[in-house]
């Protein structure tokens, strides 16, 4: 009984030191077993792993892609034109030593805040050196990729890696969207007005070209009319005058014909003359001349 009872505490001295030895790393770690405040060693490999109890710690930071949203940042391009830019990064720690060293017993916390002045300095340098347009544009790729070559030249010191790095958005700031607004209303406008401008003029020109066609036809409508009646007329006084040189008597009593014709035609017609006029000639007599 009493070696059991001296052997039990001896027992439940040795697990609590083996429990203290002993440490789990996981496949989504990595660990640092630090002796007052120095690194002794790494552990990346995921499974059990050994200290000194009581003189060592260990440490564990993220071995997995870890993600970093900046907060909003205005950014001035080259026109002027301000922008209110929100971005994202995707990191990673690479060198776990050298993250340690670069922020302490800070860890991610840290890295984050010193990772976002990077990115945001990143932005500022690649943005200020092209336009709004840009910007807005599909020209955005590549500057993202000149922010994340940029930001991963930075990080290193940091022991980190920085993976990707996207713009969630660009826009103007709220205060400049309404003058934004009416500056593009005004222009809109003003194409309008340009584009009803140049609709009536070329209305004005297809009309005054439509005029100019209808007075040119029918004014070669009138000339040829007129040389068609000269020739008929001509053709008409011909043919009388070749009637007139066959039966001159016969002309003479036609005409007569025509003459009496034309002097009855009113309702309350009166003729005045003497009765032996020759108007009456072809009256008298039963025969022609």
């Amino acid at each position: 009984m009493r070696r059991s009872a001296f052997i039990l505490p001896i027992v439940v001295v040795l697990l609590f030191i083996a429990s203290g030895s002993i440490f789990i790393v996981d496949e989504r770690e990595k660990a640092l077993v630090m002796q007052f405040g120095q690194v002794k060693s790494v552990k990346e490999d995921p499974g059990l792993a050994f200290k000194i109890p009581f003189i060592q710690e260990v440490v564990k930071y993220e071995d997995r892609i870890l993600s970093l949203s900046t907060q909003p940042l205005e950014v001035t391009p080259l026109d002027d034109r301000r922008l209110v830019v929100d971005a994202f990064a995707r990191w990673r720690i690479a060198d776990v030593v050298r993250f340690r060293q670069a922020v302490g017993t800070g860890g991610e916390r840290v890295a984050e805040s010193r990772l976002e002045r990077i990115l945001n300095a990143a932005t500022r340098e690649v943005l200020g050196s092209v336009t709004s347009n840009s910007v807005l544009s599909a020209d955005r790729i590549v500057l993202m990729n000149k922010i994340l070559a940029a930001a991963i030249k930075e990080a290193e010191s940091l022991g980190v890696e920085v993976v990707d790095v996207r713009i969630k958005r660009a826009e103007l700031p709220t205060q400049n969207l309404e003058a934004t607004f009416g500056r593009m209303r005004a222009e809109r406008e003003r194409e309008a007005a340009d584009e009803i401008a140049r609709g009536n003029e070329a209305a004005q020109k297809v009309k005054a070209q439509a005029d100019r066609t209808v007075v040119e036809l029918t004014s070669e409508a009138q000339k040829n009319a007129d040389i068609i009646r000269g020739e008929a007329d001509a053709r008409r006084n011909a043919i009388f005058a070749e009637a007139f040189g066959r039966d001159p008597e016969f002309f003479a009593f036609r005409r007569s014909l025509i003459a009496y014709e034309r002097s009855l035609l009113g309702s309350n017609s009166t003729l005045v003359m003497t009765p032996d006029s020759e108007f009456f000639d072809y009256l008298k007599t039963d025969t022609l001349k």
